[in-house]
């Protein structure tokens, strides 16, 4: 079964989250990320009840846009990420704060570098 897509937004209370996906009209809210991951899989589980589907948060897929990306992930060093894509840092920082869209093949490129980063990350060991 292919995974549902959620795209997720901070608020001033915690985060909400919303899919279309299948014609699903499915909205939850969460003061966390955890909360809001469990509350996905409720309202998917009672969406489906009827066809005894169940789901876990294996069967979510959650889409931010890239400043709401660095908005969750303050720890990236922005300057950092720049310099090891080979952008100008002051661009990055343009699609970030939202002033420049970035096109599809930029957008790549930064996933492709965030990603690159998360498994050396998962890959590491301290001494």
């Amino acid at each position: 079964m292919a995974k549902i897509e959620f795209s997720v937004e901070r608020t001033n209370t915690g985060y909400s989250a919303y899919t279309t996906a299948d014609n699903l009209a499915v909205a939850v809210v969460g003061a966390t990320l955890p909360e809001l991951k469990a509350n996905m899989v409720e309202a998917l589980t009672l969406h489906f009840e009827g066809e005894g589907r169940t789901f876990t948060e294996a069967d979510l897929k959650i889409v931010l846009d890239l400043p709401q990306f660095f908005d969750f992930y303050k720890v990236i060093n922005v300057s950092a990420l720049a310099a090891r894509l080979g952008m100008s840092q002051s661009l990055l920082a343009q699609y970030i704060g939202g002033q420049k869209k970035p096109s599809p093949k930029q957008t790549a490129r930064i996933l492709d570098g965030v990603r690159a980063v998360g498994r050396e990350l998962a890959e590491m060991d301290f001494a």
